[in-house]
């Protein structure tokens, strides 16, 4: 098993946000993320929730495993899960996995489980 995490500061987000706009969030969101989220808490939760997905595959953001090679969406009950792109799926091979985000205090944080064949 191996597990990641993230923490960011919701104002670093809604920075970039505001300087970027669309175009900052494009580079790290699909849009079906971006329409999900409503808030930029929620902006900032999916940002380490991706950073602490690549954090557990051993790789970080980089060719191996982009942004978008990471899709996170919620089930009936509104918990968050991830996939990955057929392309990063082969090459990382996560047969299980569990990821929780939250956000509280101006902080946004995110912590995975992922076990791999």
């Amino acid at each position: 098993m191996r597990i990641g995490t993230d923490i960011i500061q919701i104002t670093r987000i809604e920075k970039l946000i505001n300087k970027y706009g669309d175009t900052f969030k494009k580079k790290y969101l699909l849009d079906e993320e971006i329409y999900r989220a409503k808030t930029i808490a929620s902006l900032a939760g999916l940002w380490a929730a991706k950073e602490a997905i690549a954090k557990a595959l051993g790789c970080g953001i980089c060719s191996e495993l982009t942004f978008q090679d990471i899709i996170i969406s919620k089930n009936h009950r509104g918990a968050p899960y991830f996939i990955l792109t057929s392309k990063a799926q082969k090459r990382h091979n996560i047969i299980d996995s569990s990821l929780s985000i939250s956000h509280d205090g101006g902080f946004a944080i995110a912590v995975v489980a992922i076990n791999t064949a």
